[in-house]
Order: structure tokens, then sequence, then C-alpha cells
């Protein structure tokens, strides 16, 4: 894969979505909680780098927050306007909403990632999942809370389809941009139907 065919000007507006909306979905469950503000801040950093952190790792790029303030400013920041702007009654439902949107740009920015640095397609689907649900999972569980993966509807599901939408659309010669807003409004699309109308894969009877 020819990495200039992936521009990472552009789409890292996605990178910064993605932590944003994550970060913010950290310190909702944070509120949730009643918990202070360093906790707040200390959800919405890990929430906000999980996937990418664990992404750059496996794909030998430099990791990703490490060489500038900008990221985790932005984590501190979401962290700061939940603290003040948020009610512990709302939270939940606001969570759910905010990981959708972080779910689908993440999803699409991590598999973009991959391409860059030369993963296969396959993996590189598997990058955009990953970048996308390993945030969610370190919240979960040092909340206290079920996993993800643990939950029926449709999570994992909805990354997979924006990440491999993304990948096949750039690898039969779509703009990657338009790839990127394709895959990232269908996998934001099956998550709030899973949302709103209880959508889950069918679970094991045996």
């Amino acid at each position: 894969m020819d990495a200039a065919i992936i521009p990472p000007g552009p789409l890292v507006a996605l990178d910064y979505l993605g932590i944003a909306v994550f970060a913010i979905s950290g310190a909702l469950v944070a509120a949730e909680k009643k918990q202070t503000l360093v906790t707040f801040i200390f959800f919405a950093v890990i929430t906000g780098v999980g996937g990418g952190t664990l992404r750059d790792l496996m794909i030998g790029a430099p990791v990703f927050w490490v060489n500038h303030n900008m990221t985790l400013l932005v984590c501190v920041a979401c962290a700061l306007l939940v603290w003040i702007f948020s009610k512990a009654r709302l939270a939940e439902r606001a969570i759910l909403w905010f990981d959708a949107i972080g779910l689908a740009a993440y999803s699409v920015y991590g598999a973009a990632k991959a391409l860059r640095y030369d993963v296969a397609p396959v993996p590189a689907l598997a990058m955009g999942v990953m970048t996308a649900c390993v945030g969610g999972i370190i919240r979960d569980v040092l909340a206290g809370e079920p996993s993800i993966l643990m939950r029926p509807e449709l999570y994992v599901t909805a990354a997979a389809l924006a990440s491999a939408l993304y990948v096949t659309l750039v690898m039969f010669g779509a703009p990657p941009l338009l790839a990127a807003l394709v895959a990232g409004l269908l996998g934001f699309s099956l998550r709030a139907a899973a949302i709103v109308r209880g959508l889950s894969l069918p679970s094991y009877k045996g």
C-alpha cells in the first residue's frame, strides 16, 4: 500500500474527534460514579488514548501522544467540561452516544493509520477495531462495569463495519476522505441503531 494515497493531514481530524469524544465518555463514567476531578481526568485520558496507544505499539509507529502536548490537553479539557456541565443522572445515556461517535471516528482513523504504515488490509481492519474498542474496554474494567465485549448489543460489529468498509473502499481506489466519511457514517448508524432499537447478534445457546 502506497502511504501517499492515505493523506495523514485531513484524517487527523478524525483522530482528535475520537480522542475528544472518548475522553468525554470516560469522564462521564466518572460523573456517573460521582468521583473526584482527578478521576475524571484519569478516565478521560485512559479512554482517549488507550486504543491508539496499543495500535501504535503494534504497527511500529511512535506512540501518538507522547511527542506533543495537544492530545493530553484535549483530554484534560474534556474532563473539565464534563466536571463543570454534566449531571450524573444524564451521564449514562450520554456515554452511549459519545462512545458511538468515537467508535466510528476511531475505527476509520485506526485503519487509515495502519495502512499508512504498510500494514496489510486485514490486519489494518483489526487495528481500526482495536483503536476504537480498547479505550472503552479499559474504562469499563477500571469502573467495575461489564465490558463492552460482554454486552449483547452491536458494538465491536459496528467498529468492524466502519474499519472494513474504509479499507475496502480505499483498496478499490476511493478517495480516502470520501471513504472515511462513508465508512464512519455507516459505522455510527449501525451503533446508533443498536442503541435505539437494541440490535444484537444472536448469542450461543449451547
